[in-house]
């Protein structure tokens, strides 16, 4: 069996950082966390939240610089149709938000890991356009 590199840790270890970074600057402007890192078959979540009584699904993306489209530019329709697929598996999973109103989120980091430039981009893209 094999063991993740150094390198593979230290990335989970920035990644979890820059998400709990998205997450209090998004609680901050009045969202309320659901779930962190939901696992689903086509892909994980990295933040659930309700903003109001709409259920937000938030794409976390850090990139050290804005060189080769930057962090919000990493979130291409494949990616998208990934995210879409699995928020579908969440609302099946937890009916009582079925019905109400989603979006998508983006939350595009940059800079220093460990204060990272945040960037809040609501209504990124849509069910529809994935």
């Amino acid at each position: 069996m094999a063991t993740p590199a150094a390198g593979d840790a230290t990335m989970r270890g920035r990644g979890a950082g820059v998400e709990a970074a998205a997450s209090r600057h998004l609680v901050a402007a009045g969202l309320r966390p659901l779930a962190a890192n939901a696992f689903a078959r086509f892909g994980e979540l990295d933040l659930v939240m309700l903003d109001g009584d709409t259920l937000v699904f938030v794409e976390v993306r850090y990139r050290r610089s804005e060189r080769y489209g930057g962090a919000a530019a990493s979130v291409d329709a494949r990616k998208q149709r990934r995210l879409v697929l699995a928020a579908r598996q969440f609302l099946a999973a937890h009916p009582r938000y079925a019905q109400g109103p989603c979006r998508f989120d983006v939350v595009a980091a940059t800079g220093d890991p460990a204060a990272p430039t945040l960037t809040w981009i609501r209504d990124a893209f849509a069910a529809d356009d994935a």
